[in-house]
């Protein structure tokens, strides 16, 4: 038991895969790939509040960044781009919390959230912490996503999206496309795609 947790708590989450993640003091070994991708498929972004028949998940969101990030930084490569893929990894165990909802909690949640995600990248040998210019890129990323998200699936106004967001960004034609056509996928399919980026990238 991690020295965090209290005598008699439990402090792990049992895995559909079988593993038994400690969730105060994280193992790599006991990450799963498809683990990630089942919980990040269930996981709403937005909390739920998005137009469509289904939720828009994490995971789909997680392809979207990696998309736009290897759209405006050509040249990465397949490391960088499974970094980015697996930028919000750990919100397969602690769920996708809105921005004014983590400022609220504070350090702690912050403090958690890193300490998984550094398990998740020692899991799929990523150097960790990643490079400064690569969290900017994905941070980069993240906000672009983010804004196309919130003016075509959650309510946000263009004004608002510039103002929560920054303004557009430009985008090359591919990756353009992507975000013209952006709907939410039902859960399997929003895993099963990002199960595909991760065969693909690793």
């Amino acid at each position: 038991m991690s020295a965090d947790a209290k005598p008699g708590t439990r402090a792990w989450q049992r895995m559909l895969s079988g593993r038994r993640l400690d969730l105060l003091d994280p193992s790599p070994g006991d990450i799963e790939i498809e683990d990630i991708a089942h919980g990040l498929a269930r996981v709403a972004r937005w909390n739920g509040q998005t137009h469509g028949a289904h939720a828009f998940s994490v995971a789909q969101h997680s392809v979207l960044v990696e998309t736009i990030a290897a759209a405006l930084a050509p040249g990465i490569d397949r490391q960088a781009r499974l970094a980015a893929l697996l930028h919000d990894a750990p919100e397969y165990v602690i769920g996708d919390l809105i921005s004014p909802f983590k400022a609220a909690i504070g350090l702690d949640y912050k403090v958690f959230e890193r300490r998984l995600l550094a398990a998740i990248h020692a899991r799929f040998a990523l150097p960790h912490p990643p490079a400064d210019a690569l969290v900017t890129l994905i941070k980069q990323a993240d906000r672009i996503a983010a804004y196309h998200e919130a003016t075509r699936l959650a309510g946000f106004t263009i004004t608002e999206g510039e103002r929560y967001f920054g303004p557009l960004v430009p985008l090359p034609a591919d990756a353009d496309a992507l975000v013209a056509g952006l709907e939410a996928l039902p859960v399997e399919a929003a895993q099963d795609s990002f199960l595909a980026r991760f065969a693909a990238l690793s």
